[in-house]
């Protein structure tokens, strides 16, 4: 008897066993993906904007031979997704993991790590075929990412490790300022400038995405996410997403990526001007603190009247006065000013331009 209830009791067990692992598979496919990871670029053609570099990479691609690579331009234009995918064509899903050697800001990276952890890896000497039977190339890949931040030590040890390994490894450096690289490392490697995305660009991925989403958009609300995300398409996938999130079932409209990217309302700003033009500092001083009581933070209000200013019917002499105050105003406030009163002395110098003009 009791043999049985063993044997019976293990059957059950057993039988338990593949409901639990296909509930955990289920759960695999229900996993959320941030859409900037699911829209990430698979292979280099899928590359946005960037055909010098994407025609320059082919090239390689096809001779499977790399030189050491410095990727630099701002946020979100596509450098790290570039390298990431040139590295999963030439190297396949199975050596990928093996061969490329990924080492960000979050990592620590002083000179002990470049002499340890990266020497270490670039001496490995790797086979020049792939499990599929494709050719491949033999030497690894070493990505830094955000290079900037290294301190100079640690790029001096780079160097050398750099010039000696050269027959077993290639480095890809990605910053956002090309000026914080020391020169003995830009001068070893082939540099590409990543430039903004253009709007066009950017609202066709947009687009893009809002189709595979199927989600329900206005055509002022994908401008609004073009102009606020600045070129950095990165951001701006992440406010469509924010989008999507916030309104559900309705359409994302302009207001809604207003609200979620933190700018100040356009109206709000021609309002303070028209006063700045038009009226007297006493309604300036109460245009000022409301905004300020409304929470709009004073960098984000300064960046947007610089724009607006640039394009006002200004003489030269007098934009250029308006615009050296908003640089002490940008100083005053990352030094820790408080933002009423600096807002408040921007705008009056505005006033007293303005007045002139009349």
């Amino acid at each position: 008897m009791q043999a049985f209830l063993k044997g019976s009791s293990s059957q059950s067990v057993k039988a338990q066993k593949p409901s639990s692992s296909s509930s955990s598979a289920g759960e695999k496919k229900q996993r959320a993906v941030p859409w900037v990871e699911k829209y990430r670029p698979k292979c280099v053609d899928e590359v946005a904007f960037q055909e010098e570099v994407v025609a320059v990479l082919k090239k390689s691609l096809e001779g499977a031979d790399l030189p050491n690579l410095l990727f630099y331009g701002p946020p979100g234009t596509g450098k790290t997704s570039t390298i990431l995918a040139a590295a999963r064509e030439l190297y396949g899903p199975d050596l990928y993991r093996q061969r490329v050697l990924e080492l960000n800001a979050s990592d620590e990276r002083g000179i002990q790590v470049v002499r340890e952890k990266v020497k270490r890896f670039a001496q490995l000497t790797v086979a020049g075929t792939r499990p599929d039977g494709k050719a491949c190339p033999p030497f690894k890949i070493i990505i830094l990412d955000e290079a900037d931040s290294m301190t100079n030590a640690a790029q001096a040890a780079l160097r050398r490790t750099m010039e000696k390994e050269s027959r077993t490894t290639r480095f890809c450096l990605i910053c956002n300022y090309v000026s914080r690289i020391i020169e003995p490392l830009t001068s070893r490697c082939s540099k590409f400038r990543f430039k903004p995305l253009a709007n066009k660009i950017q609202q066709e991925r947009i687009l893009e995405i809002c189709r595979k989403e199927n989600l329900k958009y206005t055509t002022e609300g994908v401008d609004a996410l073009v102009r606020v995300s600045e070129g950095d398409l990165r951001k701006a996938i992440t406010f469509l997403q924010s989008g999507a999130r916030l309104n559900a079932e309705r359409e994302i409209t302009e207001q809604t990526i207003i609200e979620i990217a933190g700018v100040v309302p356009p109206k709000l700003i021609q309002s303070l001007l028209h006063i700045c033009f038009n009226g007297t500092f006493e309604k300036l001083e109460v245009a000022v603190k409301d905004m300020i009581d409304q929470g709009y933070a004073a960098t984000n209000l300064l960046n947007q009247l610089h724009d607006i200013i640039i394009e006002e019917r200004l003489s030269d002499k007098q934009k250029s006065v308006i615009t050296e105050k908003m640089a002490e105003v940008d100083k005053c406030l990352a030094d820790g000013a408080d933002e009423y009163l600096q807002l408040l002395s921007l705008c009056s110098v505005i006033m007293q331009q303005a007045t002139q003009n009349n």
